[in-house]
Protein backbone atom coordinates (compact mmCIF):
# COMPACT_ATOMS: atom_id res chain seq x y z
CA UNK A 1 0.00 0.00 0.00
CA UNK A 2 1.28 3.47 -0.88
CA UNK A 3 1.22 5.26 2.46
CA UNK A 4 2.64 8.45 0.94
CA UNK A 5 -0.43 8.93 -1.24
CA UNK A 6 -2.84 8.02 1.56
CA UNK A 7 -1.03 10.36 3.97
CA UNK A 8 -1.30 13.15 1.40
CA UNK A 9 -4.99 12.40 1.05
CA UNK A 10 -5.42 12.74 4.83
CA UNK A 11 -3.62 16.11 4.72
CA UNK A 12 -5.89 17.32 1.91
CA UNK A 13 -9.00 15.83 3.56
CA UNK A 14 -8.24 17.74 6.76
CA UNK A 15 -8.22 20.99 4.78
CA UNK A 16 -11.44 19.95 3.03
CA UNK A 17 -13.00 19.20 6.44
CA UNK A 18 -12.05 22.77 7.42
CA UNK A 19 -14.14 23.87 4.39
CA UNK A 20 -17.02 21.71 5.72
CA UNK A 21 -16.46 19.09 3.00
CA UNK A 22 -16.22 15.38 3.74
CA UNK A 23 -14.37 13.90 0.74
CA UNK A 24 -14.70 10.44 -0.74
CA UNK A 25 -11.40 8.65 -1.31
CA UNK A 26 -11.69 6.89 -4.66
CA UNK A 27 -9.42 5.08 -7.10
CA UNK A 28 -6.54 2.80 -6.35
CA UNK A 29 -5.49 4.59 -3.17
CA UNK A 30 -8.93 4.03 -1.68
CA UNK A 31 -8.91 0.41 -2.83
CA UNK A 32 -5.48 -0.01 -1.23
CA UNK A 33 -6.82 1.31 2.08
CA UNK A 34 -9.81 -1.04 1.89
CA UNK A 35 -7.89 -4.17 0.85
CA UNK A 36 -4.47 -3.47 2.41
CA UNK A 37 -3.01 -4.52 -0.94
CA UNK A 38 -1.00 -2.49 -3.46
CA UNK A 39 -2.84 -1.53 -6.64
CA UNK A 40 -0.02 0.59 -8.08
CA UNK A 41 -1.80 3.89 -7.47
CA UNK A 42 -0.62 6.61 -9.85
CA UNK A 43 -2.56 9.50 -8.32
CA UNK A 44 -4.96 10.43 -5.56
CA UNK A 45 -8.62 10.51 -6.61
CA UNK A 46 -10.85 12.58 -4.35
CA UNK A 47 -14.55 13.02 -4.93
CA UNK A 48 -16.40 15.95 -3.40
CA UNK A 49 -19.94 17.31 -3.69
CA UNK A 50 -20.88 18.69 -7.08
CA UNK A 51 -23.42 18.77 -9.85
CA UNK A 52 -24.82 15.26 -10.47
CA UNK A 53 -24.73 15.94 -14.25
CA UNK A 54 -20.93 15.67 -14.07
CA UNK A 55 -19.30 16.17 -17.48
CA UNK A 56 -22.38 17.97 -18.82
CA UNK A 57 -21.53 21.02 -16.71
CA UNK A 58 -18.55 23.32 -17.41
CA UNK A 59 -15.61 22.07 -15.30
CA UNK A 60 -15.27 25.29 -13.32
CA UNK A 61 -18.93 24.96 -12.25
CA UNK A 62 -19.32 21.20 -11.79
CA UNK A 63 -17.73 20.96 -8.34
CA UNK A 64 -19.32 22.85 -5.45
CA UNK A 65 -16.90 25.22 -3.67
CA UNK A 66 -14.47 24.82 -6.59
CA UNK A 67 -12.83 28.23 -6.11
CA UNK A 68 -12.28 27.43 -2.42
CA UNK A 69 -10.74 24.06 -3.34
CA UNK A 70 -8.45 25.67 -5.92
CA UNK A 71 -7.30 28.26 -3.36
CA UNK A 72 -6.76 25.57 -0.73
CA UNK A 73 -4.71 23.42 -3.10
CA UNK A 74 -2.61 26.41 -4.21
CA UNK A 75 -1.85 27.28 -0.57
CA UNK A 76 -0.70 23.65 -0.17
CA UNK A 77 1.75 24.14 -3.05
CA UNK A 78 -0.28 22.46 -5.78
CA UNK A 79 -0.95 23.94 -9.19
CA UNK A 80 -3.95 23.25 -11.37
CA UNK A 81 -2.66 21.40 -14.45
CA UNK A 82 -5.92 20.28 -16.09
CA UNK A 83 -9.22 22.05 -15.39
CA UNK A 84 -11.28 19.47 -17.31
CA UNK A 85 -9.91 16.64 -15.14
CA UNK A 86 -9.76 18.88 -12.02
CA UNK A 87 -6.13 17.72 -11.72
CA UNK A 88 -3.50 19.30 -9.50
CA UNK A 89 0.20 18.57 -9.35
CA UNK A 90 2.97 19.14 -6.81
CA UNK A 91 6.40 17.55 -7.17
CA UNK A 92 5.63 13.92 -8.09
CA UNK A 93 2.10 13.95 -6.64
CA UNK A 94 -1.02 14.17 -8.80
CA UNK A 95 -4.43 14.79 -7.22
CA UNK A 96 -7.66 14.68 -9.22
CA UNK A 97 -11.07 15.76 -7.98
CA UNK A 98 -14.29 14.15 -9.09
CA UNK A 99 -17.95 14.56 -8.22
CA UNK A 100 -19.40 12.17 -5.68
CA UNK A 101 -22.94 13.16 -6.67
CA UNK A 102 -22.49 11.28 -9.97
CA UNK A 103 -22.24 7.92 -8.15
CA UNK A 104 -25.98 7.13 -8.10
CA UNK A 105 -26.38 7.50 -11.87
CA UNK A 106 -22.94 6.12 -12.75
CA UNK A 107 -22.74 3.07 -10.50
CA UNK A 108 -26.05 2.87 -8.67
CA UNK A 109 -24.52 3.80 -5.33
CA UNK A 110 -26.71 5.91 -3.06
CA UNK A 111 -24.79 8.68 -1.32
CA UNK A 112 -26.51 7.90 1.97
CA UNK A 113 -24.97 4.41 1.79
CA UNK A 114 -21.41 5.77 1.92
CA UNK A 115 -19.61 5.01 5.17
CA UNK A 116 -17.67 7.70 7.02
CA UNK A 117 -14.20 6.76 8.26
CA UNK A 118 -11.97 8.76 10.57
CA UNK A 119 -8.20 8.95 10.85
CA UNK A 120 -6.39 11.51 12.97
CA UNK A 121 -9.70 13.40 13.49
CA UNK A 122 -10.13 13.66 9.72
CA UNK A 123 -13.46 12.47 8.31
CA UNK A 124 -13.73 10.91 4.87
CA UNK A 125 -15.89 8.46 2.98
CA UNK A 126 -14.60 5.14 1.66
CA UNK A 127 -16.45 2.68 -0.56
CA UNK A 128 -16.89 -0.92 0.57
CA UNK A 129 -15.99 -3.95 -1.57
CA UNK A 130 -19.39 -4.20 -3.27
CA UNK A 131 -19.48 -0.46 -4.00
CA UNK A 132 -15.97 -0.54 -5.49
CA UNK A 133 -17.02 -3.47 -7.65
CA UNK A 134 -19.96 -1.47 -8.98
CA UNK A 135 -17.71 1.51 -9.76
CA UNK A 136 -15.09 -0.56 -11.56
CA UNK A 137 -17.72 -2.50 -13.51
CA UNK A 138 -19.30 0.78 -14.61
CA UNK A 139 -15.87 2.22 -15.42
CA UNK A 140 -14.95 -0.79 -17.54
CA UNK A 141 -17.84 0.09 -19.85
CA UNK A 142 -16.49 3.63 -20.29
CA UNK A 143 -14.30 3.57 -23.42
CA UNK A 144 -12.34 6.68 -22.34
CA UNK A 145 -11.38 5.10 -19.03
CA UNK A 146 -10.72 1.69 -20.61
CA UNK A 147 -8.34 3.25 -23.13
CA UNK A 148 -6.67 5.46 -20.50
CA UNK A 149 -6.12 2.60 -18.03
CA UNK A 150 -5.27 -0.17 -20.51
CA UNK A 151 -7.99 -2.31 -18.97
CA UNK A 152 -6.00 -2.64 -15.70
CA UNK A 153 -9.33 -2.36 -13.87
CA UNK A 154 -10.14 -5.94 -14.90
CA UNK A 155 -7.79 -7.33 -12.22
CA UNK A 156 -9.56 -5.17 -9.65
CA UNK A 157 -12.94 -6.44 -10.84
CA UNK A 158 -11.76 -10.06 -10.52
CA UNK A 159 -10.41 -9.42 -7.01
CA UNK A 160 -13.55 -7.58 -5.87
CA UNK A 161 -15.86 -10.20 -7.37
CA UNK A 162 -14.16 -12.82 -5.20
CA UNK A 163 -14.25 -10.54 -2.16
CA UNK A 164 -18.01 -9.96 -2.31
CA UNK A 165 -18.89 -13.65 -2.75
Amino acid sequence: MNNQKFNEFITIAKKLNDLKIIPLLMGSVGLEVLTNRSWDAKDVDIHVPGDPRGWEVPPEQSIHSWSDIVSMMEVMGYRLVDLHEHEFSKDDMSVEFGIMDTLPAFAGIALEDLEIHTKEDVSYYLLNHAQYLRVYEASSKDSYRADKNNHKDLAKIDFLTEAVR
